[in-house]
């Protein structure tokens, strides 16, 4: 999916959302069951990571990578006990503006068929399918 910036449907998030920092996100994702060494070696300073925090704690995250004018958008997470509140919405929304400030044209991102409404209402359009293989 991908968009223009200049088409963001939503404004601004109001909500209590936070630029987070990689050690913050590595944490995050102790909750999450990741193949172990998944991140090892990446270039943390390249990412712009955001949570949302529930009584203190990052229950939602989402990263953003830059190349080229385009705000790559990974990795939009929301732990079981605090889904259906709207953050993954608000976190990619603040992410899209966050990337214009830092001057991006477009966003991109790839998506599952159940996620797909949540960035529509950010603005994202479908511009194709991947079919990738699974075991």
């Amino acid at each position: 999916m991908g968009m223009a910036l200049s088409d963001v449907r939503l404004p601004r998030p109001e909500l209590d959302l936070e630029a987070a920092g990689w050690p913050a996100y590595l944490r995050y994702l102790d909750a999450v069951p990741l193949p172990p060494g998944l991140l090892a070696g990446v270039d943390a300073s390249s990412f712009h990571v955001v949570a949302a925090r529930l009584d203190g704690e990052a229950v939602a995250t989402a990263l953003a990578l830059d190349h080229a004018g385009d705000c790559g958008i990974y990795n939009v997470s929301t732990l079981e006990p605090a889904r259906r509140r709207g953050l993954g919405t608000a976190l990619t929304a603040r992410l899209v503006h966050d990337a214009a400030e830092r001057g991006c044209s477009t966003a991109s991102l790839q998506s599952t068929e159940a996620a797909e409404r949540i960035y529509a209402a950010v603005g994202f359009r479908d511009l194709g399918r991947f079919l990738e293989y699974v075991p």
